[in-house]
């Protein structure tokens, strides 16, 4: 089948297309593989809205829960096998693109259970456990990049554990997020591990961080303030780019882990749908190109993208000092960014939890 030319244009430009999505009708449809085939799609990613979606839209799951439960398994844990069959399947579809890509893509990540974001042990026990139990090579495990999330993030990957890092806001917090990278690989490679075998990304969310910014600044309401809605996440997101430069292209500190074979923690954007219609529909795929990078798509704007995304090339390199004027503006009008990073992660947590409640008692 051909690929569409412009969503292979963005994979030209190094960007990794990972769907934002995953259900037992996209897996038996073959409509996964058709994606595959056609939009460029080198990856699924998951999270407990996703699932609880996809468990309370339809009956493709009934039969296998209703089996389950009958054999006496309760309603969570038969919930659970379901989802990590899901996962397990979709890695199957994969894996010529984990194999093509040398375990760079073809990946599918299946989250921790949200509500152990403040749980370091539990944490590290459940990602282990998940790998174990999806029992593929193209699994990553998300952790959320919570307080308690960044120690369990390097104790997983220092066991050889992939990790896809979830929940990121802040430039602050994706740095300590590669921080707790290379704190795993340290830990790998002084027990003797292949750094080449595992594999990483920081996802950071956008749009979300433009919803809450645009709020405040339409309760300021000022001319100053109205005219910065809508640029804070690509800012962000410009600032988090120019991070991961300095940390894995420059810094000694990664050098020395590249020499024994590591891979850099891609950058990757998350939450890239459009949620203000006066916004373009694929602003947050157009305006994040760089090599090196992954961007989560869900359907809707993946077929927006095909359809009519201009991609002109790189939209992050060399922007970083235009991100911070657009920082230091948000502040001069009154905004408090830590705060709308500590209320973005609180929120994102509270709501996979009760994404996750729902889903698991259905």
């Amino acid at each position: 089948m051909t690929q569409n030319p412009n969503l292979a244009a963005l994979s030209a430009a190094g960007v990794s297309i990972w769907l934002d999505d995953l259900s037992r009708t996209l897996l038996q449809s073959g409509k996964l593989r058709r994606l595959i085939d056609t939009r460029s799609v080198v990856g699924v990613t998951t999270n407990p809205s996703i699932f609880e979606r996809a468990l309370t839209h339809g009956r493709a799951y009934d039969n296998q829960i209703a089996e389950l439960t009958a054999r006496g398994i309760d309603t969570e844990t038969a919930v659970r096998t379901a989802i990590n069959d899901d996962v397990r399947a979709a890695c199957d579809v994969l894996r010529p693109q984990w194999e093509d890509s040398d375990g760079v893509d073809g990946r599918v990540s299946i989250e921790v259970d949200p509500t152990l974001a403040d749980d370091t042990d539990a944490t590290v026990s459940q990602a282990i456990e998940l790998t174990k139990v999806v029992d593929r090579p193209n699994v990553f495990v998300k952790i959320p990049a919570t307080a308690a999330g960044l120690p369990a993030i390097t104790a997983a990957l220092a066991k050889g554990i992939c990790v896809n890092v979830t929940l990121i806001f802040s430039v602050e917090r994706h740095r300590a997020v590669m921080d707790a990278y290379l704190a795993g690989l340290e830990t790998a490679r002084r027990d003797g591990a292949d750094l080449s075998q595992i594999h990483s990304v920081a996802s950071l969310f956008v749009s979300r961080l433009d919803v809450e910014v645009d709020r405040r600044l339409e309760e300021i309401g000022t001319d100053a303030a109205l005219r910065l809605r809508g640029q804070a996440g690509i800012a962000n997101a410009r600032l988090a780019y120019e991070a991961y430069r300095e940390v894995f292209d420059t810094a000694p500190r990664y050098a020395a882990l590249r020499a024994a074979g590591a891979r850099v923690q891609r950058p990757l954007w998350a939450s890239t749908g459009v949620k203000d219609p006066g916004y373009p529909d694929t602003l947050y795929v157009t305006e994040l190109v760089a090599a090196n990078t992954v961007s989560t798509i869900a359907q809707p704007t993946l077929e927006a993208a095909a359809d009519h995304a201009v991609i002109t090339g790189d939209t992050l390199s060399g922007k970083a000092a235009q991100a911070r004027e657009v920082f230091d503006r948000l502040a001069a009008v009154g905004i408090d960014m830590p705060d709308v990073f500590v209320v973005l992660e609180h929120e994102g947590v509270s709501q996979f939890q009760a994404s996750w409640s729902r889903a698991v008692r259905r």
